[in-house]
Protein backbone atom coordinates (compact mmCIF):
# COMPACT_ATOMS: atom_id res chain seq x y z
CA UNK A 1 0.00 0.00 0.00
CA UNK A 2 2.93 2.69 0.73
CA UNK A 3 4.60 1.60 -2.27
CA UNK A 4 1.60 2.27 -4.22
CA UNK A 5 0.88 5.62 -2.35
CA UNK A 6 4.33 6.33 -3.61
CA UNK A 7 3.71 5.73 -6.96
CA UNK A 8 0.95 7.90 -7.21
CA UNK A 9 2.78 10.85 -5.74
CA UNK A 10 5.25 10.50 -7.91
CA UNK A 11 3.02 10.06 -11.05
CA UNK A 12 1.15 13.54 -9.61
CA UNK A 13 4.48 15.59 -9.23
CA UNK A 14 5.29 14.58 -13.06
CA UNK A 15 2.06 15.71 -14.49
CA UNK A 16 1.87 18.58 -12.61
CA UNK A 17 3.28 20.96 -14.73
CA UNK A 18 0.99 20.55 -17.37
CA UNK A 19 -2.03 21.56 -15.12
CA UNK A 20 -0.48 24.76 -14.76
CA UNK A 21 -1.58 26.95 -17.63
CA UNK A 22 -2.46 25.67 -21.66
CA UNK A 23 -0.75 29.27 -23.36
CA UNK A 24 3.11 28.68 -23.42
CA UNK A 25 3.59 31.88 -21.21
CA UNK A 26 0.59 31.85 -19.04
CA UNK A 27 -3.02 32.44 -19.24
CA UNK A 28 -2.31 36.30 -18.24
CA UNK A 29 0.21 37.32 -20.97
CA UNK A 30 0.13 39.57 -23.93
CA UNK A 31 2.71 38.74 -26.42
CA UNK A 32 4.20 41.40 -28.76
CA UNK A 33 6.91 40.95 -31.80
CA UNK A 34 7.54 43.53 -34.42
CA UNK A 35 9.28 43.34 -37.23
CA UNK A 36 10.75 46.69 -38.85
CA UNK A 37 12.19 46.07 -42.98
CA UNK A 38 12.73 47.85 -45.75
CA UNK A 39 10.97 47.38 -49.20
CA UNK A 40 11.97 49.15 -52.02
CA UNK A 41 12.39 52.71 -50.55
CA UNK A 42 9.64 52.53 -48.02
CA UNK A 43 9.78 51.49 -44.55
CA UNK A 44 7.31 48.78 -43.15
CA UNK A 45 6.70 47.31 -39.70
CA UNK A 46 4.95 44.02 -39.51
CA UNK A 47 3.08 43.78 -35.88
CA UNK A 48 1.71 40.83 -34.41
CA UNK A 49 -0.19 40.74 -31.04
CA UNK A 50 -0.56 37.63 -29.36
CA UNK A 51 -3.28 37.67 -26.30
CA UNK A 52 -3.11 34.30 -24.05
CA UNK A 53 -7.34 33.42 -22.52
CA UNK A 54 -7.60 36.03 -20.20
CA UNK A 55 -6.99 38.85 -21.73
CA UNK A 56 -9.00 37.62 -24.95
CA UNK A 57 -12.02 37.14 -22.46
CA UNK A 58 -11.32 40.11 -20.82
CA UNK A 59 -11.47 41.75 -24.45
CA UNK A 60 -14.83 40.01 -25.43
CA UNK A 61 -15.70 41.08 -29.31
CA UNK A 62 -12.62 42.14 -31.01
CA UNK A 63 -12.59 45.22 -33.61
CA UNK A 64 -9.65 44.27 -35.56
CA UNK A 65 -9.47 47.60 -37.47
CA UNK A 66 -9.91 49.44 -34.20
CA UNK A 67 -7.23 47.37 -32.51
CA UNK A 68 -4.80 48.17 -35.45
CA UNK A 69 -5.01 51.78 -35.16
CA UNK A 70 -4.64 51.59 -31.54
CA UNK A 71 -1.20 49.58 -31.66
CA UNK A 72 -0.20 52.47 -34.47
CA UNK A 73 -0.51 54.98 -32.49
CA UNK A 74 1.61 53.33 -30.06
CA UNK A 75 4.30 52.32 -31.82
CA UNK A 76 6.99 55.20 -32.17
CA UNK A 77 9.33 54.99 -35.41
CA UNK A 78 11.81 57.76 -35.85
CA UNK A 79 14.18 58.21 -39.11
CA UNK A 80 17.27 60.44 -39.09
CA UNK A 81 16.07 61.67 -35.83
CA UNK A 82 12.84 62.73 -36.78
CA UNK A 83 9.17 61.17 -36.13
CA UNK A 84 8.11 59.17 -38.53
CA UNK A 85 4.31 58.81 -39.01
CA UNK A 86 2.95 54.65 -39.25
CA UNK A 87 -0.36 54.08 -41.42
CA UNK A 88 -1.92 51.00 -40.75
CA UNK A 89 -2.78 49.10 -44.41
CA UNK A 90 -4.09 45.92 -43.14
CA UNK A 91 -4.71 43.50 -40.51
CA UNK A 92 -5.99 39.75 -39.90
CA UNK A 93 -7.33 38.80 -36.56
CA UNK A 94 -7.66 35.11 -35.54
CA UNK A 95 -8.67 33.22 -32.42
CA UNK A 96 -7.09 29.98 -31.63
CA UNK A 97 -8.47 27.49 -29.10
CA UNK A 98 -7.31 28.11 -25.54
CA UNK A 99 -7.61 26.35 -22.47
CA UNK A 100 -11.10 25.50 -21.19
CA UNK A 101 -12.58 26.12 -24.19
CA UNK A 102 -11.60 29.99 -24.23
CA UNK A 103 -9.81 31.29 -27.25
CA UNK A 104 -6.61 33.51 -27.34
CA UNK A 105 -6.10 35.91 -29.72
CA UNK A 106 -3.32 36.53 -32.74
CA UNK A 107 -3.63 39.72 -34.41
CA UNK A 108 -1.29 40.88 -37.13
CA UNK A 109 -1.14 44.21 -38.71
CA UNK A 110 1.13 45.87 -41.79
CA UNK A 111 2.06 49.15 -41.22
CA UNK A 112 3.77 51.97 -43.61
CA UNK A 113 6.29 54.40 -42.71
CA UNK A 114 7.87 56.73 -45.13
CA UNK A 115 10.05 56.70 -47.90
CA UNK A 116 13.90 56.90 -47.49
CA UNK A 117 15.83 58.43 -50.17
CA UNK A 118 19.61 56.93 -48.67
CA UNK A 119 21.02 55.53 -46.04
CA UNK A 120 18.86 56.23 -42.51
CA UNK A 121 19.41 55.14 -39.32
CA UNK A 122 15.92 54.64 -37.73
CA UNK A 123 15.18 54.04 -34.10
CA UNK A 124 11.90 51.58 -32.87
CA UNK A 125 9.84 51.58 -29.79
CA UNK A 126 6.73 49.66 -29.19
CA UNK A 127 4.62 51.36 -26.24
CA UNK A 128 1.91 48.92 -26.38
CA UNK A 129 0.79 47.14 -23.08
CA UNK A 130 3.74 48.39 -21.27
CA UNK A 131 2.04 47.27 -17.89
CA UNK A 132 1.81 43.71 -18.68
CA UNK A 133 3.58 40.74 -18.78
CA UNK A 134 4.38 38.54 -21.59
CA UNK A 135 7.12 38.18 -24.76
CA UNK A 136 8.06 41.10 -26.46
CA UNK A 137 10.29 41.10 -29.37
CA UNK A 138 11.78 43.30 -32.11
CA UNK A 139 13.77 42.66 -35.03
CA UNK A 140 14.98 44.55 -38.09
CA UNK A 141 15.35 42.87 -41.46
CA UNK A 142 12.74 40.98 -43.92
CA UNK A 143 14.91 37.61 -43.67
CA UNK A 144 16.18 38.45 -39.87
CA UNK A 145 14.89 35.12 -37.75
CA UNK A 146 12.64 35.65 -35.29
CA UNK A 147 13.10 33.73 -31.73
CA UNK A 148 9.70 32.90 -31.57
CA UNK A 149 9.06 32.32 -35.35
CA UNK A 150 6.48 35.74 -34.48
CA UNK A 151 4.88 34.53 -31.60
CA UNK A 152 4.22 31.28 -32.95
CA UNK A 153 6.46 29.26 -31.36
CA UNK A 154 7.94 29.97 -28.00
CA UNK A 155 11.61 28.76 -26.83
CA UNK A 156 11.16 26.24 -23.91
CA UNK A 157 13.93 27.22 -22.74
CA UNK A 158 13.02 30.85 -22.65
CA UNK A 159 8.96 30.54 -21.21
CA UNK A 160 10.33 31.22 -17.34
CA UNK A 161 12.02 34.42 -18.49
CA UNK A 162 10.43 35.43 -22.41
CA UNK A 163 12.15 37.91 -24.09
CA UNK A 164 11.73 41.83 -23.22
CA UNK A 165 12.95 43.89 -26.11
CA UNK A 166 10.30 46.76 -27.13
CA UNK A 167 13.55 49.08 -28.95
CA UNK A 168 15.82 48.95 -31.34
CA UNK A 169 18.16 51.07 -33.69
CA UNK A 170 19.57 50.53 -36.84
CA UNK A 171 21.00 51.77 -40.37
CA UNK A 172 19.08 50.69 -43.25
CA UNK A 173 19.39 51.25 -46.85
CA UNK A 174 16.73 51.51 -49.53
CA UNK A 175 16.35 48.62 -51.93
CA UNK A 176 16.52 48.15 -55.58
CA UNK A 177 12.69 46.29 -56.27
CA UNK A 178 9.24 48.01 -55.46
CA UNK A 179 7.55 48.52 -52.58
CA UNK A 180 6.24 45.72 -51.46
CA UNK A 181 4.30 45.43 -47.76
CA UNK A 182 5.05 42.27 -45.81
CA UNK A 183 2.08 39.49 -46.41
CA UNK A 184 -0.07 39.20 -43.75
CA UNK A 185 -0.58 35.29 -42.78
CA UNK A 186 -3.76 33.65 -43.69
CA UNK A 187 -5.55 29.80 -42.76
CA UNK A 188 -3.95 27.37 -40.58
CA UNK A 189 -0.91 29.46 -40.32
CA UNK A 190 -2.49 32.42 -38.63
CA UNK A 191 -4.76 29.97 -36.54
CA UNK A 192 -1.72 28.55 -35.50
CA UNK A 193 -3.45 25.46 -34.01
CA UNK A 194 -0.60 23.05 -32.88
CA UNK A 195 1.10 25.94 -30.45
CA UNK A 196 -1.43 25.69 -27.56
CA UNK A 197 -2.30 22.55 -25.72
CA UNK A 198 -5.27 22.29 -23.31
CA UNK A 199 -4.26 21.54 -19.63
CA UNK A 200 -5.68 18.74 -17.67
CA UNK A 201 -7.59 20.76 -15.26
CA UNK A 202 -8.83 23.46 -17.25
CA UNK A 203 -10.48 20.62 -20.04
CA UNK A 204 -12.87 19.59 -17.49
CA UNK A 205 -15.36 22.06 -18.02
CA UNK A 206 -15.68 22.07 -21.42
CA UNK A 207 -16.99 18.30 -21.63
CA UNK A 208 -19.90 17.97 -23.30
CA UNK A 209 -22.14 15.78 -21.91
CA UNK A 210 -22.30 16.15 -17.93
CA UNK A 211 -23.78 12.91 -16.57
CA UNK A 212 -24.23 12.44 -12.75
CA UNK A 213 -21.50 9.94 -13.34
CA UNK A 214 -19.25 12.78 -15.74
CA UNK A 215 -19.73 15.51 -13.06
CA UNK A 216 -18.49 12.85 -10.29
CA UNK A 217 -15.59 11.70 -12.25
CA UNK A 218 -14.88 15.33 -13.03
CA UNK A 219 -14.38 16.24 -9.41
CA UNK A 220 -12.42 13.31 -8.96
CA UNK A 221 -10.06 14.60 -11.40
CA UNK A 222 -9.93 18.28 -10.37
CA UNK A 223 -8.66 16.84 -7.05
CA UNK A 224 -6.17 15.03 -8.68
CA UNK A 225 -4.95 18.01 -10.51
CA UNK A 226 -5.39 20.59 -7.17
CA UNK A 227 -3.48 17.53 -5.40
CA UNK A 228 -0.62 17.45 -8.38
CA UNK A 229 -0.14 20.91 -8.61
CA UNK A 230 0.75 21.47 -5.03
CA UNK A 231 3.32 18.41 -5.27
CA UNK A 232 4.87 21.37 -7.99
CA UNK A 233 7.81 23.89 -6.14
CA UNK A 234 5.92 26.39 -3.66
CA UNK A 235 2.20 26.20 -2.08
CA UNK A 236 4.08 26.51 1.35
CA UNK A 237 5.35 22.92 1.89
CA UNK A 238 8.15 23.63 3.61
CA UNK A 239 6.53 26.29 5.59
CA UNK A 240 3.88 23.81 6.91
CA UNK A 241 6.52 21.29 7.79
CA UNK A 242 8.97 23.83 9.60
CA UNK A 243 5.91 25.17 11.66
CA UNK A 244 3.88 21.43 12.77
CA UNK A 245 7.59 20.77 13.54
CA UNK A 246 8.56 23.72 15.83
CA UNK A 247 5.29 24.01 17.20
CA UNK A 248 4.65 20.24 18.07
CA UNK A 249 1.88 19.88 15.93
CA UNK A 250 -0.73 17.50 15.99
CA UNK A 251 -2.80 16.01 13.18
CA UNK A 252 -5.92 17.92 13.68
CA UNK A 253 -3.39 21.03 13.46
CA UNK A 254 -2.69 19.65 9.78
CA UNK A 255 -6.05 18.86 9.00
CA UNK A 256 -7.33 22.56 10.14
CA UNK A 257 -4.39 23.45 8.02
CA UNK A 258 -6.41 21.45 5.08
CA UNK A 259 -9.24 23.33 5.15
CA UNK A 260 -7.94 26.89 5.49
CA UNK A 261 -6.17 26.41 2.67
CA UNK A 262 -9.08 25.17 0.63
CA UNK A 263 -10.91 28.01 1.67
CA UNK A 264 -8.15 30.81 0.88
CA UNK A 265 -7.67 28.92 -2.27
CA UNK A 266 -11.25 28.64 -3.56
CA UNK A 267 -12.02 32.78 -2.02
CA UNK A 268 -9.11 34.02 -4.21
CA UNK A 269 -9.96 32.29 -7.37
CA UNK A 270 -13.39 33.82 -7.02
CA UNK A 271 -12.28 37.25 -5.80
CA UNK A 272 -9.65 37.27 -8.54
CA UNK A 273 -12.35 35.91 -11.21
CA UNK A 274 -14.58 38.94 -9.87
CA UNK A 275 -11.41 41.84 -10.46
CA UNK A 276 -11.19 40.18 -13.81
CA UNK A 277 -14.62 40.96 -14.70
CA UNK A 278 -15.78 44.00 -13.30
CA UNK A 279 -12.58 45.58 -12.40
CA UNK A 280 -9.93 44.95 -15.04
CA UNK A 281 -10.42 48.73 -16.19
CA UNK A 282 -9.13 49.83 -12.90
CA UNK A 283 -7.00 47.01 -11.55
CA UNK A 284 -4.88 44.45 -14.05
CA UNK A 285 -5.30 41.15 -13.14
CA UNK A 286 -1.69 39.77 -13.30
CA UNK A 287 -0.42 43.26 -11.24
CA UNK A 288 -1.87 41.36 -8.00
CA UNK A 289 0.33 38.23 -8.48
CA UNK A 290 3.56 40.10 -6.94
CA UNK A 291 1.36 41.55 -4.37
CA UNK A 292 0.07 38.36 -3.15
CA UNK A 293 3.45 36.93 -3.00
CA UNK A 294 4.73 39.91 -1.30
CA UNK A 295 2.16 39.24 1.33
CA UNK A 296 2.48 35.50 1.68
CA UNK A 297 6.22 36.76 2.29
CA UNK A 298 5.60 38.92 4.91
CA UNK A 299 2.81 36.41 6.52
CA UNK A 300 5.60 33.94 6.45
CA UNK A 301 8.00 36.15 8.19
CA UNK A 302 5.56 37.14 10.88
CA UNK A 303 4.88 33.21 11.78
CA UNK A 304 8.52 32.63 11.78
CA UNK A 305 9.50 35.52 13.81
CA UNK A 306 6.71 34.63 16.60
CA UNK A 307 7.77 30.86 16.32
CA UNK A 308 11.35 32.27 17.07
CA UNK A 309 9.88 34.19 19.94
CA UNK A 310 7.74 31.73 21.31
CA UNK A 311 11.21 29.17 21.20
CA UNK A 312 13.29 31.69 22.86
CA UNK A 313 10.62 32.48 25.63
CA UNK A 314 10.72 28.93 26.16
CA UNK A 315 14.44 28.36 26.47
CA UNK A 316 14.94 31.21 29.07
CA UNK A 317 12.20 29.86 31.29
CA UNK A 318 12.97 26.07 30.42
CA UNK A 319 13.20 24.91 34.15
CA UNK A 320 9.69 26.30 34.92
CA UNK A 321 8.12 25.00 32.05
CA UNK A 322 10.37 22.11 31.53
CA UNK A 323 6.92 19.49 31.55
CA UNK A 324 4.46 22.23 29.55
CA UNK A 325 3.59 21.79 26.21
CA UNK A 326 2.28 25.32 24.85
CA UNK A 327 -0.63 24.82 22.65
CA UNK A 328 -0.50 25.77 18.93
CA UNK A 329 -1.58 29.23 18.18
CA UNK A 330 -5.26 29.40 15.83
CA UNK A 331 -4.38 32.40 14.62
CA UNK A 332 -0.47 31.62 13.79
CA UNK A 333 -2.19 28.27 12.34
CA UNK A 334 -4.83 30.94 10.54
CA UNK A 335 -1.78 32.88 9.06
CA UNK A 336 0.25 29.73 7.87
CA UNK A 337 -3.14 28.17 6.18
CA UNK A 338 -3.94 31.60 4.34
CA UNK A 339 -0.38 31.90 3.07
CA UNK A 340 -0.18 28.77 1.72
CA UNK A 341 -3.96 29.22 -0.38
CA UNK A 342 -3.42 33.14 -1.26
CA UNK A 343 -2.11 32.64 -5.05
CA UNK A 344 -4.69 31.23 -6.62
CA UNK A 345 -4.03 28.98 -9.52
CA UNK A 346 -4.54 30.68 -12.48
CA UNK A 347 -5.60 27.46 -14.30
CA UNK A 348 -8.57 27.88 -11.61
CA UNK A 349 -9.56 30.82 -12.55
CA UNK A 350 -9.30 29.75 -16.90
CA UNK A 351 -11.82 27.16 -15.41
CA UNK A 352 -14.07 30.12 -13.62
CA UNK A 353 -14.17 32.32 -16.86
CA UNK A 354 -14.41 29.36 -18.88
CA UNK A 355 -17.69 28.23 -17.33
CA UNK A 356 -18.75 31.61 -17.35
CA UNK A 357 -18.71 31.83 -20.91
CA UNK A 358 -20.50 28.40 -21.34
CA UNK A 359 -23.01 28.46 -18.96
CA UNK A 360 -21.65 26.38 -16.43
CA UNK A 361 -21.04 29.08 -13.19
CA UNK A 362 -22.22 25.88 -10.43
CA UNK A 363 -19.73 23.14 -12.41
CA UNK A 364 -17.17 24.87 -12.37
CA UNK A 365 -17.43 26.71 -8.85
CA UNK A 366 -17.77 23.25 -8.14
CA UNK A 367 -14.49 22.17 -9.77
CA UNK A 368 -12.79 24.62 -8.46
CA UNK A 369 -14.09 23.88 -4.70
CA UNK A 370 -12.59 19.96 -5.36
CA UNK A 371 -9.21 21.65 -7.38
CA UNK A 372 -8.67 23.34 -4.15
CA UNK A 373 -8.97 20.47 -1.59
CA UNK A 374 -7.05 18.59 -3.65
CA UNK A 375 -3.94 21.05 -3.40
CA UNK A 376 -5.41 20.81 0.50
CA UNK A 377 -5.55 17.19 0.89
CA UNK A 378 -1.70 17.38 -0.26
CA UNK A 379 -0.30 19.93 1.68
CA UNK A 380 -2.54 18.01 4.73
CA UNK A 381 -0.24 14.93 3.64
CA UNK A 382 2.93 16.81 3.91
CA UNK A 383 1.70 18.30 7.00
CA UNK A 384 0.78 15.01 8.99
CA UNK A 385 3.82 13.48 7.47
CA UNK A 386 6.04 16.09 9.41
CA UNK A 387 3.82 15.07 12.32
CA UNK A 388 4.71 11.33 12.61
CA UNK A 389 8.05 12.13 11.43
CA UNK A 390 8.54 14.78 14.58
CA UNK A 391 6.93 11.57 16.77
CA UNK A 392 8.95 9.30 15.25
CA UNK A 393 12.13 11.50 16.43
CA UNK A 394 10.83 12.37 19.42
CA UNK A 395 10.28 8.59 20.54
CA UNK A 396 13.71 7.75 19.42
CA UNK A 397 16.65 7.49 22.25
CA UNK A 398 18.54 11.23 21.07
CA UNK A 399 19.20 13.10 23.51
CA UNK A 400 20.89 16.22 23.07
CA UNK A 401 21.21 19.69 21.86
CA UNK A 402 20.10 18.79 18.38
CA UNK A 403 16.79 17.51 19.50
CA UNK A 404 16.47 20.49 21.85
CA UNK A 405 17.63 22.92 19.13
CA UNK A 406 15.50 21.39 16.46
CA UNK A 407 11.90 23.85 17.63
CA UNK A 408 14.14 26.82 17.28
CA UNK A 409 15.83 25.66 13.77
CA UNK A 410 12.36 24.78 12.45
CA UNK A 411 11.39 28.38 13.48
CA UNK A 412 14.61 29.79 11.09
CA UNK A 413 13.65 27.72 8.47
CA UNK A 414 10.04 29.74 8.24
CA UNK A 415 11.61 33.00 8.81
CA UNK A 416 14.20 32.67 5.64
CA UNK A 417 11.56 31.30 3.92
CA UNK A 418 9.22 34.07 4.67
CA UNK A 419 12.68 36.39 3.62
CA UNK A 420 12.99 35.23 0.61
CA UNK A 421 9.64 34.74 -0.77
CA UNK A 422 9.34 39.01 0.26
CA UNK A 423 12.57 39.54 -1.40
CA UNK A 424 11.53 37.77 -4.68
CA UNK A 425 8.21 40.10 -4.78
CA UNK A 426 9.61 43.27 -3.59
CA UNK A 427 10.92 44.09 -7.33
CA UNK A 428 7.78 43.31 -8.87
CA UNK A 429 5.71 45.36 -7.17
CA UNK A 430 7.74 48.20 -7.36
Amino acid sequence: MKRLILLLAVFAALLAPAAASAHPLGNFTINRFSRVEVSGHRLYVLYVLDLAEIPTFQAGNIDARAYAHRIAQNVHLTVAGRPAPLVVLGQALAHPPGAGGLRTTRLEVVLAGPKIAGPARLAYHDANYADRIGWKEVVVGAHTPSRSDELRAYPKDMLSSPLDVTSTTAEVTPGSGPDRPPALSHGKLLEAPDRIADSGFASLVGRSHLSLLVILASLAAAMFWGAAHALSPGHGKTIVTAYLVGQRGTPKHAALLGLIVTATHTVGVFALGLVTLALSQFIVPDRLYPWLNLVSGLLVVGIGASVLRTRWRRHRHHHHHHHHEHPTSFRSLLAVGVSGGLLPCPSALVVLLAAISLHRVAFGLLLIVAFSAGLALSITGVGLAAVVARSAFRRATFEGRLVRLLPAASALVILAAGLAMTLRAVPKVS
